[in-house]
């Protein structure tokens, strides 16, 4: 009886939350206000990086900005100076894990104060084919858009967000981390962990009911910043599916931190693929074939 009861309750949660999420898409819900919260941003010496350090600063956020190129993370912090805003600028190799709990202690001392919200938006690409790739460039990629969120998030940051039950957590994947394609496997593979880590942390902070700390998963198309600069679809797709520009991506990135969103894929179009698993697999690879997707990368790799 007692199952019966909990399976009736469940599938009434299941049918609110999608009519919830439906109509977000026509009512926007109310923002947060972020004002005063530090913020601290990985891969900030550029790219989506120094947008997203911008769009918190016009929120009125302060910014702790971590990249392992110290110049460009300076001019980074130089234009947020310049905007009014408060930046506070450290060289970081997130790779290195004693770097980077060094360097977290090292910011709550000089600060007085904990991060409050934090964007994971480290990353890094090799795009050659898998045997020519060589095994330190694998390792490489792993370890930025993979390990290091595991002593970024979990060591350094979430105990003293899970202590005040106030935090927010935000990790910038990739579709590539929802769906796969040829040449990229190192990167794909660290993506799909990426994903993997960040709903695994989802569901444990849900599980100790630490409902002041949230989370948002963000899941962008090709943005061009030039990191996959080349890198091809099928032209008559690429009309309607082009390179998202980094203020768009971070724009509607922001939209979804601010009203606590858990997911957002840029653009929306990129949710079906993401439905498609549904699909036997040769379902899928027709369809990439068509779209150009499966050989996406080769110009990529060829340049």
């Amino acid at each position: 009886m007692i199952f019966l009861m909990d399976l009736q309750v469940m599938l009434l949660d299941v049918v609110y939350f999608i009519l919830r999420n439906s109509l977000r898409v026509v009512l926007r819900p109310r923002t947060k206000s972020i004002e005063g919260e530090l913020v601290l941003i990985t891969g900030s010496g550029g790219g989506l990086g120094r947008v997203f350090a911008q769009e918190f600063t016009k929120q009125g956020a302060d910014v702790v900005l971590w990249d392992i190129n110290g110049a460009a993370n300076e001019q980074t912090a130089a234009l947020v100076r310049d905007m009014g805003g408060k930046a506070f600028a450290y060289s970081v190799d997130v790779t290195q894990r004693a770097d980077v709990y060094r360097t977290a202690e090292m910011v709550r001392k000089d600060l007085g104060r904990d991060v409050t919200i934090l964007v994971n938006n480290a990353g890094v690409v090799a795009g050659r084919r898998l045997l020519d790739c060589p095994d330190e460039v694998v390792e490489k990629t792993l370890k930025v858009n993979c390990h290091a969120l595991f002593w970024q998030t979990v060591k350094a940051f979430l105990p003293q967000m899970k202590a005040q039950n106030h935090g927010h957590i935000v990790t910038i994947a990739s579709v590539l981390g929802l769906f796969s394609t040829a040449c990229v496997e190192d990167y794909c593979a660290s993506k799909f962990a990426a994903v993997g880590f960040h709903e695994s942390l989802a569901h444990e902070l849900l599980t100790e009911d630490l409902d002041g700390v949230k989370t948002t998963l963000v899941c962008p198309y090709i943005v061009d910043t030039g990191m996959f600069e080349g890198c091809k679809i099928r032209k008559e797709a690429e009309m309607i599916l082009p390179p998202l520009q980094p203020q768009y991506c971070v724009e509607q990135a922001m939209n979804a931190i601010l009203i606590d969103q858990p997911l957002v894929c840029i653009p929306r179009m990129t949710y079906i693929p993401y439905l498609s698993r549904l699909l036997p697999w040769e379902s899928n690879s027709v369809v990439y074939r068509f779209l150009g997707s499966d050989k996406c990368m080769y110009p990529f790799i060829d340049t």
